[in-house]
């Protein structure tokens, strides 16, 4: 039943979205890709809004069923609310008869097993993709990369013209068509002056630069909206800490890839003592245990004082890895065990990061009793009374 009441939602709004398209002139940028894409999103949306009239949507809207609600301006209700959805497609007709005042929308497109991302092919046509990112993700249900890659590759066929971050897109499909095809890096132009750490959102805010001066938008008011981004929610977010430390908040979520390169941005801190709280990485299937050894073996003694892992697979796997190179590490129980412990470890301006996968980890959870200001809990990701109700079913009765 759900399913049948999903589909048929699904097909009256794609059909408002083509109405709406067919009606008006404006844009669809499209995001895609295993990592960076909320934060690619709201980059492009972002810049692009210093001279443009952008519609996007804050959030994770990035399912079949949400996708269109961005072009209306909506919220995702619960699927069973038959009125909310009623009062939703009454509101959609009067936008769709009525002035369209935006330039773009821009949307960004999900996908946990093979196939979803030509579904959108029922409702949008994008005048421009941008793929960030092919590696491992939900490995349970693709099997392989090869399939990762044809999964996320096959936003081409719905586009018409696709932007490839070349050093984090390393398979090429065999039909590739240099005329439709352009690749960009994180090349970043000194005189921009940006706030971020994250090597992935430098490849965000790289790309917003390339699509804003392609449509248009002065250098001074790039200049000034790049400079003025901050990291988002979760995504290599800076906070502070007890004992004046820093912390980077990168627990949203966790590839192989993307920890590698927040352990990176941690690194290169000049600090009395790094501490890595890495929770386990979700959804990589039968290749799980290699890529936790993986990110064991990757923890480097020379630039980590402590690493603390959180979730099987990375007590399992990952912890033993790191312990063997030379790392001093503690298994927690849970997060907030994670949080507790480091708290107790943590020296005068050490820089912690927190880096994990959301169901059964997260992470976020440990740096509740790291943050210097309890007004910063609302900071976290997954803090709403959804979650909430989630986590204190999997902390089974520990404080939250």
């Amino acid at each position: 039943m759900k399913s049948v009441l999903k589909n048929i939602l699904v097909k009256i709004l794609g059909w408002q979205v083509r109405r709406l398209r067919n009606k008006n002139n404006f844009k669809i940028i499209g995001v895609v890709g295993s990592i960076g894409k909320t934060s690619t999103k709201l980059a492009i949306s972002k810049v692009l809004e210093s001279d443009k009239k952008v519609r996007y949507q804050e959030g994770n809207y990035n399912e079949i069923i949400s996708v269109p609600l961005v072009f209306f301006g909506h919220q995702m209700p619960n699927l069973w609310n038959i009125w909310q959805w009623l009062v939703i497609l009454i509101k959609n007709e009067f936008q769709i008869f009525g002035e369209f005042p935006f330039d773009f929308v821009v949307v960004e497109l999900g996908t946990d097993a093979p196939g979803q991302i030509s579904q959108f092919r029922k409702y949008l046509h994008l005048d421009i993709a941008v793929l960030t990112a092919i590696a491992p993700e939900h490995m349970e249900f693709f099997g392989n990369i090869q399939n990762v890659a044809e999964e996320e590759w096959s936003v081409r066929y719905f586009s018409d013209l696709v932007f490839v971050n070349r050093d984090l897109c390393k398979i090429l499909p065999e039909d590739f068509d240099h005329d439709k095809i352009i690749f960009y890096g994180k090349e970043f132009d000194s005189n921009y002056k940006c706030n971020v750490i994250s090597p992935v959102q430098l490849y965000s805010i790289n790309i917003a630069i390339i699509l804003a001066k392609n449509f248009g938008v002065s250098e001074e008011k790039i200049k000034k909206s790049v400079s003025e981004i901050k990291s988002f929610s979760g995504r290599m977010q800076k906070l502070k800490g007890i004992k004046n430390s820093t912390i980077i908040d990168d627990t949203y979520n966790a590839s192989p890839d993307a920890v590698k390169m927040a352990l990176d941005a941690l690194y290169a801190f000049e600090t009395p003592q790094r501490i890595a709280i890495l929770g386990m990485m979700n959804e990589l299937g039968a290749i799980s245990e290699a890529e936790h050894k993986k990110i064991g073996a990757y923890c480097n003694p020379k630039f980590l004082d402590l690493v603390v892992t959180v979730g099987k697979d990375a007590n399992l796997f990952l912890a033993p890895m790191a312990r063997q190179n030379g790392c001093q590490v503690y298994e927690a129980k849970n997060a907030i065990d994670a949080g507790n412990f480091v708290a107790e470890k943590v020296k005068e301006g050490a820089v912690i990061l927190a880096k994990g996968s959301q169901n059964g980890v997260f992470t976020e959870e440990s740096l509740k009793p790291l943050l210097a200001d309890k007004s910063d809990f609302s900071k976290l990701v997954r803090q709403d009374k959804y979650w909430m109700n989630k986590k204190r079913l999997t902390f089974n009765g520990d404080r939250l």
